[in-house]
């Protein structure tokens, strides 16, 4: 009799742990229209729904916004899926890496970067979307190939460069506020934990958006994308947490423009820089720095005191 109630027991318990199991939801990914305030037309962005966000109705999520490379612009629509390549995006939604976030992702238009013969731009196809796989996860694309001996960097002056890219993320500022405003009133977020990040181009306009709004994040991991010293003062002021990363052998970003503003920010007084340097990766650094747990990790230990 006692060993038919244990094993009773015993089965209730598992079967409770199913049902508990089961009631988890799983991630979403949503496209939300938007009418863009520099094009004046409609486009899409993707907004990432973490696993358990429809089931716990009560929970408040961090909110990250991510911004991409130069290669991934588009018109927001039929070209929207080129911003699942890389980044916090491609590791949540395509290697399903459980980041308990909800992803703001818009897509940067293309500003007539079609029409330069960038190769990367020019040559890519919507084959190259990555796609989420029912059953299991895609083979992870190959590294960058890059050359050279490894070699230390000496800082450069950036004064005479000009602080932006030109068409980058600082021309559609609007729009990006807009999306936040839109993702907080709509979706249980919590806004002591807001963060910003982005890869390359996305790096630059990650360094330009905290400048413009400091109080609107929590922490910035900017992704081989350098800073101008002129962006440094409000950061420093209003002593918002800043991650960057720099790749080495990066010949397109190079380490060497890092340094100036860096410096800058530390000598406005601001007590929390990093700067991490990875020696032996090149401009694809974003693909060690997504896949890992740190820069989660330290992004979640950040949250805005008000």
């Amino acid at each position: 009799m006692c060993r038919f109630v244990i094993l009773l027991v015993t089965a209730l318990c598992l079967l409770a742990c199913n049902n508990a199991q089961q009631t988890v939801s799983g991630p979403q990914l949503q496209r939300i229209t938007y009418q863009s305030n520099v094009e004046n037309i409609e486009r899409d962005y993707f907004v990432y729904l973490p696993k358990g966000y429809a089931s716990d109705k009560t929970k408040q999520w961090p909110l990250m916004l991510f911004l991409h490379g130069n290669g991934e612009r588009g018109d927001g629509k039929k070209q929207l899926g080129h911003v699942l390549k890389h980044g916090p995006l491609y590791e949540a939604w395509i290697q399903k890496k459980d980041l308990p976030f909800i992803i703001i992702s818009p897509q940067l238009p293309m500003f007539g970067f079609d029409k330069m013969g960038i190769g990367y731009i020019d040559q890519r196809t919507d084959d190259s979307i990555p796609v989420r796989l029912i059953d299991g996860v895609p083979e992870r694309p190959s590294a960058f190939v890059t050359a050279g001996e490894l070699t230390g960097a000496i800082a450069v002056d950036m004064t005479e460069q000009a602080p932006l890219f030109p068409m980058g993320w600082e021309q559609v500022e609007t729009d990006l506020l807009d999306m936040l405003t839109h993702v907080k009133q709509h979706y249980r977020t919590d806004n002591h934990r807001v963060y910003l990040t982005g890869l390359s181009y996305g790096g630059v306009g990650t360094w330009y958006m905290a400048s413009k709004h400091p109080q609107l994040f929590a922490a910035i991991a900017p992704v081989v994308g350098w800073g101008h010293p002129s962006l440094m003062q409000p950061i420093a002021q209003q002593k918002l947490p800043v991650w960057a990363f720099a790749g080495g052998r990066d010949s397109a970003v190079v380490v060497e423009r890092f340094y100036h503003g860096l410096n800058t920010l530390e000598q406005l007084g601001h007590p929390d820089v990093r700067f991490t340097v990875h020696e032996d990766m090149g401009h694809d650094t974003w693909t060690r720095v997504y896949s890992g747990d740190d820069i989660y990790t330290w992004l979640l230990n950040h949250k805005i005191d008000k």
